[in-house]
């Protein structure tokens, strides 16, 4: 960030291909779209001179967001830095609650461990953006590159989902059968209902991962060891080791 400590450079916004110092600022529209800055109560990576607020509280290079506490619904413009991508993204997987923008090199490793493995929905904006500079008016090129929103957790995937934002929705850990009240129901409806939407059989890792968001596993940390329980209760068939099936009990 232009004027600040060198090792966070770029804090609150992307950077530009000719100056690494330059800030790019979230376009407020997209803020908006999500819910508005109210809507999130933390941004740890905001400029410290910016022209609209991005969250209730907002972390700048100044305060370090890496090493300060994250809280509630945190809104998330990471650095350019490749290294402090990673380790803010690696944040933001871990705090799994909140959204946050950034470029879709979906092949790089730090996607694969951050966002593939970790985040609940994605929305791959269409077209290009533009960013904003520190002044508020809107950079004359765009950010060169496809932009990604990723959603960690329900809440935020249902309000990026109803953004209205021009893209492509995909859910992750988000099967999109899964009902408002889907924890009334036992764990065997809740699998059941699952494998029922799968195509063909399903290993047992991708049934850890789709159920690490659902809702009854936020009230049962041991939610693995339920699932197989379940899968050995039927109506479920083990076709190979950790691949399973829906069996149709009629």
């Amino acid at each position: 960030m232009t004027g600040e400590s060198p090792l966070f450079a770029g804090i609150g916004g992307h950077q530009s291909a000719r100056s690494r110092t330059d800030e790019w600022l979230t376009p407020p529209f997209i803020i908006a779209a999500l819910g508005g800055p109210a809507s999130f109560d933390l941004d740890p990576c905001a400029p410290a001179k910016r022209p609209w607020a991005t969250a209730t509280r907002h972390y700048t290079a100044f305060d370090n967001g890496l090493i300060l506490p994250w809280f509630g619904r945190v809104w998330l413009n990471p650095p350019y830095s490749t290294s402090l991508l990673g380790r803010f993204m690696g944040r933001m997987a871990a705090h799994g609650t909140g959204t946050a923008l950034i470029f879709a090199r979906t092949e790089t490793e730090a996607f694969f461990r951050h966002v593939w493995d970790r985040a609940t929905a994605l929305l791959f904006m269409e077209g290009r953006i533009n960013f904003h500079l520190p002044s508020g008016k809107q950079a004359k090129g765009n950010a060169g590159a496809p932009t990604v929103l990723i959603a960690y957790g329900d809440t935020d995937a249902e309000i990026l989902s109803g953004s209205g934002i021009a893209g492509k929705f995909v859910p992750l850990l988000l099967p999109r059968f899964w009902s408002i009240g889907a924890t009334r129901g036992t764990w065997r409806d809740a699998i059941v209902s699952f494998l029922k939407h799968c195509d063909g059989p399903v290993r047992l890792d991708e049934l850890y991962r789709a159920f690490a968001h659902h809702p009854k596993a936020s009230t049962n940390p041991n939610y693995d060891a339920k699932i197989r329980q379940e899968l050995q209760r039927g109506p479920f068939r083990r076709i190979d080791r950790g691949l399973w099936e829906y069996a149709d009990e009629h």
